[in-house]
């Protein structure tokens, strides 16, 4: 879901990076104060930023000017809380957009909004949902991470459709269409992300069952932001 370098008009690059730079500074804020009272989370946090960039440079053809791909953001978003997702992921992209030629630099704020914004939050809110349902832990981390994948890319359409209304149907119809084609590729991609998600997540609770107590990040427990 990465939007490509100079792909969006220079009015709607420069309005998504102010929208998303008080999110960065807050997450900035939110991991120094996290990682000064507790050091030994630093590396449950390379843990987070490594998923998260190694699964969304894992891209494939999608809309003209985009890409379908994981986020990985869902895990860091509960082990985290949302806010620290936007620095991580902003740093993710931009080193995509570097080195990767993967989303770019006009569209980073963009790019950021999408997927480390509105991902993280919606896998949060998933996650508190599922567990205040009873839901077991499992499920609770599969929705959350599929439905942050779905909600990063049906953001990703918003944008696209903002910046090319249809001539005839205008932003609904541009939508439906950019959010239709991404749908064939990215749905499958959620679900593996959400396989995936639990599958680290266990992983985590089996070797770090001391760091994710003390994180509030157990089967029994809601994630605090």
């Amino acid at each position: 879901m990465h939007i490509m370098e100079g792909f969006l008009p220079v009015s709607h690059a420069i309005g998504w990076s102010i929208a998303s730079a008080p999110f960065v500074a807050v997450g900035l804020r939110s991991i120094n104060k996290k990682i000064a009272e507790h050091p030994e989370q630093r590396m449950l946090l390379g843990v987070a930023a490594a998923f998260t960039f190694v699964l969304s440079a894992l891209k494939m053809p999608s809309v003209t000017g985009s890409s379908s791909h994981p986020t990985g953001t869902g895990l860091g978003a509960i082990l985290f809380g949302p806010t620290a997702l936007a620095p991580i992921g902003g740093v993710v992209l931009l080193f995509q957009a570097l080195l990767l030629a993967h989303g770019g630099i006009t569209t980073l704020g963009a790019n950021i909004f999408s997927m480390a914004i509105v991902g993280p939050f919606a896998a949060v809110a998933v996650f508190r949902g599922a567990t205040a349902l009873r839901l077991p832990f499992g499920p609770s981390v599969f929705l959350a991470a599929s439905l942050a994948d779905v909600m990063t890319y049906l953001t990703t359409a918003a944008q696209l459709a903002l910046a090319f209304p249809d001539p005839a149907g205008g932003f609904l119809a541009s939508l439906a269409k950019f959010a239709g084609v991404f749908a064939i590729t990215q749905i499958p991609l959620a679900i593996c992300e959400g396989f995936l998600t639990v599958v680290v997540m266990n992983a985590l609770i089996r070797f770090n069952a001391r760091e994710l107590r003390e994180m509030n990040v157990t089967p029994r427990e809601v994630i605090r932001a």
